[in-house]
């Protein structure tokens, strides 16, 4: 009998300790107290032990049953308390909590990936960041840093609602898209043919047009906040100038190379001299610097605008900055003229109609941004005051403007919407192989013109790349043999009062093999949101997206 009662004491001290450390650890890392010492375990378990056996002992000996239990004392600590609080999940993918198992394969990658983020948000001084990223279509890793809501101090965390900003461009075009493969707008003719409150443009005196394909890839010439032409000319020509003796340098290194000559160390210093002189003389010669977006008053505009139409009144009457296809000029306005074209070329209001393809997509967080709603896990947004200290952003009303920057969504919506763009854009390679698959939403040649560059365009967010129908584009290109390889990829950036974010789907490389034996969407898709402005986040999607791709290979 000994025995027996010194084998269940022994059994109970090992597990009852072990569980009571687990769960006691687990509620003392989430109230952030100081980490318990390996000393209380024993004695904890130990005394678990002892109850149980002597428990045990009463019931064999026939010993009469207990007392009933006392009443509770108000002053004894809580265990009821503390045991439920033991039961309770730990917040979604907290570094305590266990990964899916298809996300499990991705340890490196997210460790990497997190490192990097705590990075960035250290450097910038951002309140809260959120990340999601899908592989192949399945989503491994999500996870919120810092305050949704610093007053309050709530948390980020995945279902944390933010301004996606100008990804709402890239959600607009899927209106556009649709519209066109259904044979109800021409991207082609003037918009007046659709909006007629638009009146036509003239630039130098010449009649010119404005259509729908030029407006998406912002070359209609329509200004952007900055409402003097002169200062934008002017900025322009300085980059054009810029750019132009870059690469008359580059050239020129190239001719030396191939000469295989030694420049003498007279010239080197001539050069080095005059560059010297030339940068002396050009700080005061460059142009008038216009003001950043920031500071541009129409992007703190408290107007509530009942439709699209109405919000074309704040430019439709401005001149054309350039000649409709001559030049890039980043435009949200642009898209606000777009947003009217969409609601008359599908008969519905633009909101409606952009809340029936959310449906479509499963986006069911994504909503245009207004302040009356009540928006679950909807974040507080923040900048720097001048004397550096963190302050609420203004008030804005963002109804002038929800088909270039008016959009409220989670990281793992963006997910959504990115692989529903990375299917559409595989899937007529896979059909051969597999006819069973269902179509994309938009099909593979519409895909293909979106996500083909367009000339004449920029991408500001990667100097590598240009701009295609709502989205930045880089191609795959290496110039040199175990050198430098740039991988094809598409992303949109944006940037809001107090939020920043970026979409990026990085497709996978395919050869005939994967086409036999696997299915889209093959591919990277990682999705970033702050609630602070002037974030530049896309260098480090990129980043995460390639540390998730090294670790894919090893998938099983």
């Amino acid at each position: 009998m000994y025995r027996l009662l010194s084998a269940v004491t022994a059994r109970a001290a090992t597990t009852g300790g072990c569980a009571w450390d687990c769960g006691r650890r687990a509620v003392h890392q989430r109230a952030g107290l100081p980490p318990l010492g390996p000393g209380w375990v024993g004695g904890l378990g130990l005394g678990l032990g002892l109850a149980l056996g002597v428990k045990l002992a009463g019931g064999l000996r026939g010993a009469s049953p207990a007392p009933p239990a006392a009443a509770p004392d108000p002053e004894a600590p809580p265990q009821a308390e503390l045991l439920q609080a033991q039961e309770q999940p730990l917040a979604p993918w907290s570094p305590q909590t266990l990964a899916p198992p298809h996300a499990r394969h991705f340890a490196r990658a997210i460790d990497s990936s997190r490192d990097l983020l705590h990075r960035i948000k250290d450097e910038v001084g951002a309140p809260g960041i959120v990340v999601g990223v899908s592989v192949d279509g399945k989503e491994v890793w999500s996870e919120g840093l810092g305050y949704a809501d610093v007053e309050n101090r709530v948390p980020c965390k995945p279902e944390t609602v933010m301004r996606i900003a100008s990804i709402s461009k890239s959600l607009t075009m899927v209106a556009i898209a649709k519209l066109w493969e259904a044979g109800k707008l021409d991207l082609d003719i003037p918009v007046q043919h659709y909006v007629p409150e638009f009146p036509e443009k003239e630039y130098e005196g010449e009649k010119v047009s404005v259509t729908t394909r030029l407006l998406i890839s912002h070359l209609s010439g329509i200004r952007h906040y900055e409402k003097d032409i002169k200062k934008v000319k002017e900025e322009k020509a300085y980059k054009a100038l810029k750019m132009m003796k870059g690469m008359m340098e580059s050239d020129q290194e190239k001719e030396s190379k191939e000469k295989g000559g030694k420049s003498n160390e007279k010239n080197d210093f001539a050069k080095a001299k005059i560059e010297q002189d030339n940068e002396t003389k050009g700080r005061n010669s460059k142009p008038c610097k216009k003001k950043n977006d920031f500071e541009q008053g129409e992007l703190y505009l408290k107007e509530k605008f009942e439709n699209s139409i109405e919000s074309l009144r704040l430019f439709k009457n401005d001149p054309l900055f350039f000649k409709p296809g001559s030049q890039f000029l980043y435009s949200t306005f642009g898209y606000t003229l777009l947003a009217a074209i969409v609601e008359r070329a599908s008969g519905y209001k633009y909101l409606d109609y952009m809340q029936k393809i959310f449906h479509d997509l499963d986006m069911l967080t994504t909503v245009q941004e207004e302040n009356e709603p009540v928006i679950y896990n909807r974040a507080r947004f923040y900048v720097y005051n001048k004397k550096k200290r963190l302050v609420n952003t203004p008030y804005v009303d963002n109804s002038y403007k929800w088909a270039g920057g008016g959009f409220l969504s989670t990281v793992g919506d963006l997910l959504k919407f990115g692989n529903a763009m990375l299917y559409g854009y595989q899937v007529g390679l896979f059909k051969n192989s597999n006819e069973n698959l269902l179509p994309g939403y938009l099909k593979p040649e519409t895909m293909l013109m979106i996500w083909t560059p367009v000339p004449n365009t920029e991408m500001s967010w990667d100097k590598e790349g240009k701009y295609a129908m709502a989205w930045g584009v880089v191609e795959k290109k290496q110039t040199y043999g175990s050198c430098r390889k740039q991988r094809h990829y598409a992303s949109h950036t944006g940037g809001a009062v107090g939020a920043s974010s970026v979409l990026l789907v990085l497709p996978e490389e395919l050869d005939a093999e994967a086409l036999n034996n696997k299915v889209p969407p093959r591919g990277i898709v990682v999705s970033i949101i702050c609630n602070m402005q002037s974030v530049g986040l896309n260098s480090t999607a990129l980043k995460i997206a390639l540390e998730f791709d090294k670790d894919r290979s090893d998938v099983p």
